[in-house]
């Protein structure tokens, strides 16, 4: 049963953006930032919930979710996928985990 329901497991690329937060890790000027996240999931709305729950837990502020889809989907659209990232999404399958692949501050 569970090797059948990790075959229906996909990959989503997320961009969240984060707010400002006690003990973000964040850099001190920063007013927030953007977070490439590969999330894994059933659909995209569960990647979404994970990835939230997860970025929640250590202690951020996530304010907004962008989905861009599959790695096939993004595909489709044209976008280019390097070798760096395609790993990291077989890494995010494999592990059915979250996985932060770049994190860029905002300052004002």
């Amino acid at each position: 049963m569970a090797k059948n329901a990790q075959s229906k497991q996909q990959v989503y690329t997320l961009l969240v953006e984060i707010g400002r937060k006690q003990g973000d890790g964040l850099p001190e000027k920063a007013t927030g930032a953007a977070l490439m996240c590969f999330a894994s999931g059933i659909d995209e709305a569960e990647a979404v919930r994970e990835t939230v729950a997860i970025l929640k837990q250590a202690d951020t502020n996530p304010l907004d979710v962008t989905g861009y889809g599959t790695l096939a989907e993004r595909e489709a659209e044209g976008h280019e996928i390097d070798a760096d990232e395609r790993a990291l999404m077989a890494r995010a399958l494999e592990e059915n985990s979250v996985i932060v692949a770049q994190m860029t501050p905002f300052f004002d």
